[in-house]
């Protein structure tokens, strides 16, 4: 039984939050992109438009780069959460693994 693309994501975030390298809710993001401390942004696809925007324009300004993946609950749920729009990588190892996730077919 093949593991799909989604779930090793799942899996690599659940290992971020468990290890702490990973922060959360549009807040946290917030702090960590403007400590410097983000590797990388991750946004639901599902995220309102309005969240998506203020978040990647943060982005482009800390120059973090970031991802699309998983919708709002599977991402929270990963993370031990509700729901999330928004997560934040603190750790370039992960940011990196999640990075080359994204690129495989």
């Amino acid at each position: 039984m093949a593991i799909t693309k989604e779930q090793r994501i799942v899996n690599l975030l659940s290992m971020a939050q468990r290890a702490r390298r990973i922060v959360s809710g549009a807040f946290a993001v917030e702090q960590a992109m403007q400590g410097h401390k983000a590797e990388l942004l991750i946004m639901a696809a599902d995220a309102a438009e309005e969240s998506r925007k203020k978040m990647i324009t943060l982005a482009d300004k800390y120059k973090v780069p970031y991802v699309e993946a998983l919708d709002r609950e599977m991402l929270g749920s990963c993370l031990g959460k509700e729901y999330r729009a928004a997560a934040a990588l603190t750790d370039a190892g992960f940011a990196a693994q999640l990075k080359k996730l994204m690129e495989e077919p």
